[in-house]
């Protein structure tokens, strides 16, 4: 019998695959959308969660990010790790309050069978991450927050890269990959233009400003995520990069 927490997770999960999910080790890097990926994943029945981030907690976060005001100026980590032990205090919660590095990115990866690359695109080390959970044989999970929609991304041990999409001299970020998925839908006759829309506004603001980002894209990116975890634990079918996955009902 499923444990009585998970009762309400019958038909769609078996017991062996609640307890599959149990053990299933995945690691979070970055506490920011990965806040609410975690929580959705701990409720599914992930209970052996790595999270890493140097970060804390600001107001500015509140509107898409799983922390409360009471949480203001402590560590992401900190306070995500004592939310997700209020949901269920037998679950294996580990921490690491820093940023990652090229020094430190190789001791976090090891012993994970997933990651999440919730990583702030500031500098090259989420495509570090994303090389060293390659070279490891480690599937990791891109969440991108559109506002009106979620994207997610799968970068196979033996895919590609996201370096892939860039022309010579480029610098990867999140726009470069938002501006890659618009351009496949629009390929493949499936065009989404309110994306364009939205990157045309915030390239044109006169102010260097991180992209703008709304709730509702951290719940839908964050039910994704959980879904594909799912799928790569029990080993269901994923599509992985250069094809990705977009939910929204913007062109409904």
């Amino acid at each position: 019998m499923i444990n009585s927490r998970y009762d309400r997770n019958r038909i769609y999960l078996d017991t062996q695959e609640q307890d599959t999910i149990r053990n299933f080790p995945i690691l979070l890097g970055g506490s920011g959308i990965g806040s609410v990926i975690a929580e959705c994943a701990l409720r599914l029945g992930f209970e052996n969660i790595t999270l890493v981030d140097g970060d804390h907690v600001e107001y500015s976060n509140l509107n898409r990010q799983n922390y409360t005001e009471y949480d203001v100026s402590t560590h992401k980590v900190d306070a995500l790790k004592k939310r997700l032990l209020t949901i269920n205090n037998n679950a294996k919660i580990k921490t690491y309050n820093f940023f990652l590095d090229k020094d430190n990115v190789e001791a976090c990866v090891a012993g994970h069978k997933v990651a999440i690359n919730a990583l702030d695109f500031s500098t090259d080390i989420p495509l570090v991450f994303d090389e060293v959970c390659q070279a490891k044989g480690i599937p990791v999970i891109h969440p991108y927050n559109l506002g009106w929609g979620g994207l997610v991304a799968i970068i196979a041990p033996n895919g590609v890269s996201l370096k892939s999409i860039l022309k010579p001299y480029e610098t990867f970020n999140e726009i470069k990959m938002v501006e890659y998925a618009s351009s496949y839908l629009k390929f493949w006759g499936t065009p989404h233009y309110w994306i364009d829309e939205i990157v045309e506004k915030y390239k044109n603001e006169k102010e260097i400003l991180p992209p703008p980002q709304l709730s509702i894209a951290s719940s839908t990116v964050a039910a994704m995520c959980t879904h594909l975890l799912f799928n790569i634990a029990t080993d269901k079918k994923i599509k992985t990069f250069p094809e990705f996955y977009l939910s929204t009902i913007m062109n409904q």
